[in-house]
């Protein structure tokens, strides 16, 4: 049994052991937390081996300020907290040094991320180090206060709780995914009935009918068909089928660019492009894999006089 008083008397005086455990044990869960949340994914970003190493760097360094915000609590050093301000000064200047990298990086790119997923990169950045001093912060607090054993049991569930934030969701949740057929009518490109563009060239209408690639998306409710018209949600869909499957195309080629088309009538969203690898059901499970992008996404069911007109069909 632990005897909250003893624990007590030894903040107090400083006593080495509670307090340099409390705070190692909150620093390691933090570093773990921002591990668990670090991946070199399709994206290849963060880079490896640098950009990886500057994030870890930027973990410790949250995983100690979380961690050791505790201790002076408790012995109410309250200036002590003041540098947490600090800290939250230091990664959002990390959420802008992710977006002008990001930004610079884009322009080189065949099929381009758009700055809706930018921010989005950046702003997951800059959160997860939030997340970071959580968990060093709970790990710490249930370690001094209650004890070491205690300390473990919070760290394991703020790690649940840090998994369950770092994602969000993905298209899957608000649209169905339908590979669709590519139709070359004269000049006219469509995919199914949604018309995409204007090719003129025959060589480039003989390309597109061997290895064109046409994907419609059918949203489930008037939400999916707001966040699907977004111009930067479809650039991220366009930029994770080409990343994954390729793109056949290079510079100076705009008949060849991938594209995504709204259906004005039912808010369908038609995408077309020329992958290197032609796997229709591998380009389901990609669009399907697409995340959300939070500041892509709308709900104007949500909206007062949209629940309104609601409860008065309901009368």
């Amino acid at each position: 049994m632990f005897d909250l008083n003893h624990i007590w008397t030894d903040l107090k005086a400083g006593h080495p052991h509670h307090v340099l455990f409390g705070i190692l044990l909150g620093v390691a869960f933090g570093i773990t937390a921002r591990l668990s949340m670090l991946r070199t994914d399709y994206r290849q970003y963060p880079t490896y081996p640098h950009g990886r190493i500057i994030h870890i760097a930027l973990g410790v360094i949250a995983a100690a300020l979380g961690a050791v915000a505790v201790p002076a609590m408790y012995k109410k050093d309250f200036t002590a907290i003041t540098f947490l301000t600090l800290a939250a000064q230091q990664f959002r200047d990390v959420r802008n040094m992710e977006r002008e990298t990001l930004t610079k990086i884009d322009s080189m790119e065949l099929v381009s991320r758009g700055s809706t997923y930018i921010e989005g990169i950046a702003m997951v950045f800059e959160g997860r180090n939030y997340l970071v001093i959580l968990s060093a912060l709970l790990t710490s607090l249930a370690s001094l206060s209650l004890g070491l054993p205690f300390g473990v049991i919070m760290g394991i569930l703020s790690l649940m709780l840090v998994n369950r934030l770092k994602s969000g969701k993905s298209i899957s949740h608000i649209a169905k995914a339908e590979i669709a057929p590519i139709v070359i009518n004269g000049p006219d490109l469509l995919v199914g009935d949604i018309y995409i563009m204007n090719v003129g060239l025959k060589e480039n209408q003989k390309l597109i009918a061997e290895r064109g690639l046409g994907i419609i998306l059918k949203p489930y409710n008037p939400n999916g068909k707001a966040t699907l018209s977004n111009l930067g949600q479809r650039q991220a869909i366009l930029f994770d089928l080409c990343t994954i499957l390729g793109v056949h195309r290079d510079d100076g080629e705009p008949a060849l660019v991938p594209l995504a088309k709204l259906d004005m009538r039912d808010g369908r969203l038609a995408i077309f492009l020329l992958p290197h690898e032609l796997d229709p059901e591998k380009a389901i499970k990609v669009v399907q894999k697409v995340p959300i992008l939070e500041s892509a996404v709308r709900m104007p069911t949500e909206a007062s006089v949209n629940k309104q007109e609601g409860e008065r069909q309901h009368v």
